[in-house]
C-alpha cells in the first residue's frame, strides 16, 4: 500500500504559511462555539418568536382596554340609573335600599350633618310594612306621599337630635339599651321568648333585632337630650322628691306639682289597677311600681315623655293600686326648631 503524501493532508493555507480560521476547529468544518456565535443564535431564535409574541401582547392590551371601557360604562350606567331612581322617581325598592346601605347617598343636609338616604328608606319601609301587614289597605298616592314626608322629617329631626347630643355630651350606652329591652320583654310586650320577640318585630315592622335596637337607641337618645335640656322640669321633680323625702303627703305633693290634669286633683290616683301588660302605662313606670311594697314611693322615673314619681297604694292580687306625680318635658321640637332656624335644612328630594 502506498503511503499518502503528507502535503495532501495539510490544508493549502498551512502549506503556504497561513493559519486556520478562528471559527473552525482542527476537525474541519464544525464551527467553534464562542460568545459571538451564541449571541447570534439567540437573536435568530428570538426574532423568529417575535412574530408570535407581538400579536399576543397586542391582544392582551386590547382585552384590557375593552374590559376597562365596559367596566366604566357599566359603572356610569349603574350610577345614572340609581341616581334617577332615588332622586327623580323616589323609588323605595329592596334593591335600592340595599344599594344605599353600601353607598352613602345623601337625602338632605341638616345643619352641618348629612342625612343618608338609607336612613330615610329605613323609616319609610317600616311604615309601609306596618300598614300593609297590620292594617291591610291599598295605598293611595296621597297616603304614600304622607308617609314619605313623615319619614323624611323624622330622619332630619334625628340628625338635629344627634347634633344636640354631641353638643351636650349625651349618649346612650349598650347597657342602657339592653336594660330598656329587658324591661319591655319582661312585661311580655314583645313576645314571651327570643323567637316570639323576633317574630313580632318581623311581622309588625319588617325588622331584625338589630333594626329594632337601632330605632330604640335613637328614641332613647332623643329622650336623654330633652332631659338634659329641660332643666326646669328636672328641677321641679327634684323639689317634689325632696318634699316627699321630708315626710310630705303624697296626694298633697301631687296636687301641688303634677302636670297630669286627669289625676292631679285626686292626689295622683291612676283611677284603675295596673298590671304588667298594660300598654297604656310606660314600661319604665310599670317596672318600677311592681318593685314597690305597699306604701313605698319610687324615685324619679324617666318615661321618655317626662318624669314621674309613683307610689304603691296597695296590692290587689297580681295588680297594683298606684298614684303618680307627672312632670311633662317640653316638646323636643321647641329645641329642634331653634336649631333649624340657625342651621337650615337642605333637601335633595322634593317633599
Amino acid at each position: 500500500m502506498k503511503k499518502p503524501r503528507i502535503h495532501k493532508l495539510v490544508p493549502k493555507k498551512l502549506r503556504k504559511g497561513g493559519s486556520a480560521p478562528a471559527e473552525q476547529s482542527d476537525a474541519g468544518s464544525v464551527p467553534r462555539i464562542t460568545n459571538e456565535t451564541v449571541a447570534e443564535h439567540r437573536e435568530e431564535v428570538l426574532s423568529s418568536a417575535r412574530k408570535y409574541i407581538y400579536p399576543l401582547q397586542h391582544s392582551k392590551h386590547k382585552i384590557v382596554l375593552i374590559s376597562t371601557a365596559l367596566f366604566i360604562t357599566a359603572l356610569v350606567a349603574f350610577f345614572t340609573y340609581t341616581t334617577l331612581a332615588l332622586y327623580r322617581f323616589k323609588s323605595n325598592s329592596s334593591f335600592l335600599y340595599g344599594v344605599t346601605q353600601v353607598i352613602p347617598f345623601p337625602i338632605a343636609k341638616a345643619g352641618g350633618r348629612f342625612v343618608s338616604y338609607e336612613n330615610y328608606l329605613f323609616e319609610l319601609r317600616h311604615y309601609i310594612h306596618y300598614y300593609e301587614t297590620q292594617q291591610p289597605q291599598d295605598f293611595s298616592a296621597a297616603q304614600l306621599n304622607d308617609y314619605k314626608k313623615r319619614a323624611l322629617n323624622k330622619v332630619v329631626d334625628d340628625a338635629y337630635v344627634k347634633q344636640l347630643a354631641a353638643q351636650h355630651k349625651v349618649s346612650v350606652s349598650d347597657q342602657e339599651l339592653n336594660d330598656q329591652i329587658a324591661i319591655v320583654r319582661n312585661q311580655n310586650r314583645l313576645g314571651a321568648n327570643d323567637k316570639g320577640f323576633e317574630d313580632v318585630l318581623r311581622e309588625n315592622f319588617g325588622w331584625s333585632v338589630s333594626d329594632f335596637k337601632r330605632e330604640l337607641k335613637q328614641q332613647l337618645l332623643a329622650q336623654k337630650v330633652v332631659a338634659a335640656l329641660d332643666t326646669n322640669t328636672t328641677a321641679q321633680a327634684k323639689a317634689a322628691q325632696a318634699e316627699l323625702n321630708a315626710g310630705a303627703d303624697f296626694a298633697t305633693v301631687a296636687k301641688k306639682y303634677s302636670q297630669d290634669p286627669a289625676t292631679k286633683d285626686d292626689g295622683g290616683d291612676y283611677g284603675f289597677l295596673l298590671d304588667k301588660t298594660n300598654r297604656d302605662i310606660p314600661a319604665a313606670v310599670t317596672d318600677a311600681v311592681f318593685k314597690l311594697k305597699p306604701g313605698e314611693t319610687s324615685g324619679i322615673i324617666n318615661t321618655g315623655y317626662g318624669l314621674e314619681i309613683d307610689k304603691n297604694l296597695d296590692n290587689q292580687g297580681d295588680k297594683v293600686h298606684a298614684a303618680h306625680i307627672v312632670f311633662a318635658f317640653k316638646d323636643i321640637n321647641s329645641y329642634l326648631n331653634d336649631l333649624k332656624s340657625k342651621q337650615k335644612t337642605r333637601f335633595y328630594i322634593s317633599q
